[in-house]
């Protein structure tokens, strides 16, 4: 008997699917949301179509739909190439709470499980058939895409095909040939979150796309906070942080192993509910302190970035930078693994110069190990010296990301610590004519100095290595007497990053002048810069560019998520029964429901099975499964305040 699965209006009879209604019904009916999201129609469309596909979307912006839901359009399985296993976990598990036949082939299986997953493969038994790139040629799995009409091949994280990405993984340069033995060639659908134009031409062209609907929807996360902070003592501001965010679920990233555990072990022994993860680890503690945090048995994991791509944890409210990563599409997908949901959620990088030398020094070490060549060594000091660039502007932050991708941003976000702080702009050209003849009088001599040294020059400093080398004989020693250091490294800093000044050497780097230095001597332009403002007693600082503000705070909430006006206590009743459905599944809770839609269900309180319905996230399965559970306890809550408001009365 050739296997059947029924789902609200869908019939999934072996691989074909007699679908009675189209995209838009199948996101309401089987997924529970109202609208797509950027982009969303305009791919799925593109493969309807029998186009190959580039999706370049924003972590959280809703790249899985875009290839699930095709799955159910078109006859046959859909094969997705995934590189982790507990993207495909998690993948798989919601897609069985859906109702949608699916599994995973990866190096977790056991042989029982892996020819079990083998042989229903093989009756057409699965919709959507996730596969580890490293698999993709062993003998099996070979002889089973040649043997079933495979629908769609889906290519996810796209970028770790390009060496000038991030994320590399060899396996996935052999995509290519596996696409081309099978017959007859299904159409190609590759996505990713983030990926500059020289990696996207390199998906286009390793994975052999043709004619391929590209749709880039944009960068942005409107929903996430960017801050920089440069504190004194990082494990004292980041306990403060985690302080601060008590309850709530986040990650640190770190960039060794060795910061992970020093982390992990200062961290657990002031009692915060951590646990850890790097490639170091066994395997069996990697995957239980994965699950610990998946799970929320522990609510912050501390890592380095061998964790967390494709991890589709929605709960996650804050990601913190304990270093700085080397580059910023790094930094901006380990970042955006907060707020998947669309909630506010914060992305702090906490930043010390050091951490430039520790990246350099593991750049170097990739090329000393011989896994890369020199040109992929330039290419990545050249991220990291953006990445730099990031940690130490004054412009806006998110402005700063959206252009390094291509994509025009606002000078003025409102929602970073650039735009949050009190800054004013000011005219800086008579203090960067003193900085940069300051650099060319150390030239005169034959001298080149750090940022610290220059700095030290210019104000006066008395010190004994000033001293010995003579430099306070120079014409420019002590001419910035009296500015605050923090506030001169800064203006250097804007001067390096607009290149009226460059830096030299990796091991003991020096400034040096450009051609631009010399013609801003000769010229005098203005020159100005965003400054951090002095607050006057009795006076309020006043944001830049009032108006911009407001119209941020008035956007529209993500397409299907209510807004975030709830009943906090409804909403922890929920969340406690979420849990318990989650743990007898043997699922994450996020599975169930995320925290998106336990808010979303706090303001529409339904009380029936088809007032449930209209539930961000509930579509026909969850309806059947859950309703009752949930509307039980709504209406028991309700009654329960209805009696207690009619007692105070």
């Amino acid at each position: 008997m050739r296997n059947s699965v029924f789902s609200g209006n869908f019939v999934y009879d072996a691989c074909t699917v007699k679908p009675m209604q189209d995209s838009y019904n199948i996101l309401k009916e089987q997924f529970g949301f109202s609208s797509f999201r950027q982009g969303q129609a305009q791919l799925i469309d593109a493969i309807m179509s029998g186009r190959d596909v580039l999706g370049i979307m924003p972590t959280g912006g809703g790249k899985s739909l875009c290839y699930q839901i095709p799955a159910l359009m078109l006859e046959g399985t859909e094969i997705v190439i995934s590189p982790l296993i507990s993207l495909m976990k998690d993948q798989v598990n919601a897609l069985e709470e859906e109702g949608i036949p699916a599994a995973f082939i990866n190096s977790s299986l056991s042989a029982q499980e892996y020819y079990g997953i083998l042989q229903a493969a093989g009756k057409n038994q699965y919709k959507i058939l996730y596969i580890a790139p490293e698999s993709l040629f062993k003998a099996d799995i070979i002889n089973l895409v040649q043997s079933i009409r495979v629908s769609l091949l889906v290519v996810d994280e796209a970028h770790c095909i390009s060496q000038w990405g991030h994320d590399f993984r060899p396996a996935y340069k052999n995509i290519k040939a596996f696409l081309e033995m099978i017959n007859p060639r299904p159409h190609l659908a590759s996505f990713t979150a983030t990926a500059t134009r020289q990696v996207r031409e390199d998906i286009i062209r390793m994975l052999g796309l043709e004619n391929p609907f590209v749709l880039v929807t944009g960068f942005d996360r409107s929903n996430l906070y960017f801050g920089v902070e440069k504190p004194e003592n990082r494990n004292a501001r980041l306990i403060e942080l985690l302080k601060e965010r008590k309850g709530q679920s986040g990650i640190i990233y770190c960039s060794t192993r060795k910061s992970v555990e020093e982390l992990h072990e200062m961290l657990e022994r002031k009692s915060f509910p951590v646990t850890m993860y790097h490639a170091g680890l066994d395997d069996v503690t990697r995957h239980k302190s994965q699950d610990d945090f998946l799970y929320d048995r522990k609510t912050v994991m501390i890592a380095t970035n061998a964790f967390g791509m494709g991890i589709d944890k929605s709960n996650v409210s804050f990601v913190i930078h304990y270093q700085m990563p080397k580059n910023i599409e790094s930094y901006y997908q380990e970042a955006g693994r907060a707020g998947r949901d669309g909630a506010a959620a914060d992305c702090i990088l906490l930043y010390n110069s050091q951490d430039v030398r520790i990246n350099q020094f593991l750049i170097k070490q990739s090329q000393n190990e011989g896994e890369a060549d020199s040109s992929i060594i330039e290419q990545k000091m050249e991220l990291l010296r953006q990445m730099t660039f990031y940690a130490s502007s004054s412009d806006c932050l998110r402005s700063r990301i959206l252009s390094y991708f291509g994509e025009p941003g606002s000078s003025y976000c409102g929602n970073c610590s650039n735009c949050k702080d009190n800054v004013e702009e000011i005219d800086i050209s008579v203090d960067a004519l003193k900085i940069i003849s300051c650099v060319y009088r150390l030239l005169e001599r034959n001298r080149k100095m750090g940022k610290a040294m220059i700095c030290n020059i210019l104000t006066g400093s008395r010190s004994e290595k000033i001293q010995n080398a003579y430099l306070h004989e120079l014409s420019t020693y002590g001419i910035m007497a009296g500015t605050d250091a923090a506030r001169l490294r800064k203006m250097i800093d804007f001067l390096i990053e607009k290149e009226y000044l460059a830096v030299e050497g990796t091991d003991y780097p020096v400034v040096i002048p450009t051609e631009k230095s010399r013609l801003f001597i000769k010229e005098k332009p203005k020159l100005t810069m965003m400054m951090p403002g002095i607050n006057i007693p009795g006076t309020k600082p006043v944001p830049r560019r009032e108006k911009e503000v407001i119209l941020i705070k008035a956007a529209k909430p993500s397409a299907g998520i209510s807004p975030p006006v709830f009943d906090e206590q409804l909403y922890e009743q929920l969340k406690k029964l979420r849990n318990r459905l989650a743990s007898e599944a043997k699922v994450p809770s996020y599975i169930i429901f995320s925290d998106a839609s336990l808010k979303d269900m706090t303001a529409k309180a339904p009380v029936t099975a088809v007032e449930f319905l209209e539930v961000s996230g509930v579509g026909a399965v969850k309806q059947e499964r859950y309703a009752y559970a949930f509307t039980e306890l709504i209406r028991q809550y309700k009654a329960r305040r209805g009696n207690k408001n009619g007692e105070d009365q």
